[in-house]
């Protein structure tokens, strides 16, 4: 969620500060600041809203070459000036990404010891606790490692402290935290974006490990301050692909993306009429456990349609905030696969951790390499979609779906069925030339919305909903069509848009049926199918190619999300950054 970044070296540090927090805007944030070190002393300059209104009140020409900022997503306390950070008690500076989750105790014990707090914030504990601790210890490393033994929740802090403006610290539990290393120095950041128009190598730091980093070295410490060695990665994109490249919006940029996305996320694991080795060879499985949260859940509920279907093994989808607190019934020949774009979703990796506490095989699908998730589950299996910016998932979402496509397949064993995916990227080309702009004038000044369908296309009614919602702001629902007469119909008025998706000639009839009922009801129906027929219980209509079972889902979700987009910028939102939303939700 927050985004860190900080620089160390010979460099002037603001404008490398800046322009890394420019990169983590997608992360979702509502106020934004900066410390940096002057002649000796800790500067902070911090303000609401967007990073342009921090930029006007700073002097890139300072003579600094230490400094930390922080985008801040309001978790406690408003969006404020005082409750941004970076936040100082005594001589500790810090910035944090994540939820100090005792933090009241902590505050009432500083409280007690006579320390004064300003802000509404968890995170100004951190700084106060530090603080206080370093009165004892006299050492900043072993102020550190106390300290974090005191914390509970999850964090990644970036630290300054005045008895050392030779160095900058840096920590983490349970949100991301990298280090990079350029020619002129170092960098802490919450994500890879951050870095690249610097370096592409870096390294990541571990559960509960501590760096110390000046401008030309860098040493990590485990939590008993042993001295540990760090593998340096490459990430494997450029900064080419995180730029807007003349599209208007990163959302469309990343749309527009799919069709490569998909032939790539295919080519990772197939070859011709086999798998390769980068798919995992699994056991038998009586049960799959699919835990996710957001459209992560709405891609399981796809994968569990086409596994079901096609490996005959039983599916439940669960949301991942849900299933580490209920009772879960699995066992040795229960496979739990988790999903996150990220793989630092913070309810997805308890989730995750919770099975492998039981004793539970796990799989996850990811897009980040040497994300949290990925390195914790007994198999990994990389989505090949590169850096998505915009908040709104969507090419993410297309490989995900890509991949629970190709594993159905694999559970199958029936490998004639990987013929399906060849010359699939021709389809979507046509799909994306396509305008949607039409079905959007019918959507955009309306206050609600609703999507319908059957099986399969009711997962991809709650992603198409979620995906107006969260663009638009529109109050977008989906329903299963035949749930409609139970209740839902009722709020259905004259001229409501209703999108009602086909794509199963199983249940055509009966989804028809339901559409019929709507449109009796005067609603404005748009109806996308891959049946191209003319009938009256539609007032527009979108016709996909006809393609497999299996691909299906896959194209079907592109003039969803193109729609979306279309109906957010008539609106006039700001479609990359949604209010109140983020990214990469690394707290509960």
């Amino acid at each position: 969620m927050c985004g860190i970044v900080g620089y160390i070296g010979k460099e002037k540090a603001l404008p490398r500060v800046l322009s890394g927090l420019k990169f983590l805007e997608y992360r979702g944030y509502d106020s934004a600041g900066v410390a940096y070190v002057k002649n000796g002393n800790v500067e902070i300059v911090k303000e609401v809203g967007k990073i342009v209104n921090l930029e006007n009140k700073i002097n890139y020409s300072e003579e600094t070459f230490m400094g930390i900022g922080h985008t801040r997503w309001a978790t406690h306390g408003v969006p404020s000036i005082i409750n941004s950070h970076p936040h100082r008690v005594g001589k500790f500076t810090v910035v944090h990404n994540g939820i100090i989750e005792n933090y009241l105790k902590i505050k009432e014990m500083l409280i007690n010891e006579g320390v004064n707090f300003i802000s509404e914030t968890d995170t100004e504990v951190i700084p106060a606790l530090l603080n206080y601790n370093y009165n004892k210890e006299k050492d900043i490393l072993k102020t550190i490692e106390v300290t974090l033994k005191e914390l509970e929740g999850s964090y990644a802090i970036g630290i300054i402290c005045d008895d050392d403006l030779d160095n900058l610290y840096a920590a983490r539990c349970g949100s991301p935290l990298i280090i990079a290393k350029d020619k002129t120095g170092n960098f802490i950041a919450s994500d890879v974006p951050a870095i690249l128009s610097y370096t592409n190598k870096y390294i990541l730091l571990e559960e509960g490990e501590i760096a110390k980093i000046s401008s030309s070295n860098v040493e990590v410490y485990n939590n008993k301050l042993d001295k540990v060695e760090k593998e340096e990665m490459i990430f494997e994109g450029s900064q080419d692909s995180a730029m807007l490249n003349g599209y208007e919006h990163y959302m469309l940029k990343e749309i527009h993306e799919e069709g490569k996305v998909f032939s790539e996320t295919v080519n990772y694991y197939v070859d011709g009429n086999s798998f390769k080795n980068t798919m995992p060879e699994f056991k038998d499985y009586k049960n799959i456990h699919i835990v996710a949260c957001g459209s992560a859940y709405y891609v399981g509920c796809i994968g569990k349609s086409l596994i079901e279907e096609f490996a005959n093994i039983p599916v439940t989808v669960e949301v991942a905030s849900e299933y580490r607190y209920k009772k879960n019934f699995y066992d040795k020949d229960t496979l739990v696969i988790i999903i996150s774009q990220s793989g630092e979703t913070a309810d997805s990796l308890a989730a995750l951790r919770k099975a492998k506490e039981d004793g539970i095989d796990t799989l996850a699908i990811v897009n980040v390499v040497g994300s949290s998730i990925s390195r914790e589950a007994d198999y990994t299996m990389y989505v090949k979609a590169g850096p998505e910016i915009a908040v709104a998932t969507t090419k993410a979402f297309l490989a995900q779906a890509t991949l629970l496509s190709l594993l159905a397949v694999k559970l199958s064993n029936k490998l004639e069925l990987l013929n399906e995916f060849v010359g699939v990227e021709k389809y979507i080309k046509e799909i994306l030339d396509k305008d949607y702009k039409k079905y959007a004038n019918v959507i955009y000044t309306h206050n609600d919305t609703f999507f319908i369908g059957r099986l399969v296309d009711y997962a991809l009614c709650l992603e198409g909903s979620l995906k107006l919602k969260e663009t638009s702001y529109i109050n977008s629902v989906a329903f299963q069509a035949g749930e409609l007469k139970h209740g839902t119909i009722s709020l259905v008025t004259d001229g409501t848009p209703v999108i009602g998706i086909c794509t199963d000639e199983s249940i055509e009839s009966k989804t028809i049926s339901n559409i019929k009922e709507v449109k009796a009801r005067n609603a404005f129906v748009i109806y996308i199918t891959n049946n191209d027929i003319e009938a009256d219980f539609y007032d527009l209509k979108i016709v996909l190619p006809k393609l497999h079972k299996l691909i299906m889902p896959i194209v079907t979700v592109i003039p969803l999300q193109l729609i979306a987009y279309e109906v957010a910028k008539l609106r006039c939102c700001d479609i990359d950054k949604p209010r109140n939303l983020a990214k990469s939700v690394t707290v509960e």
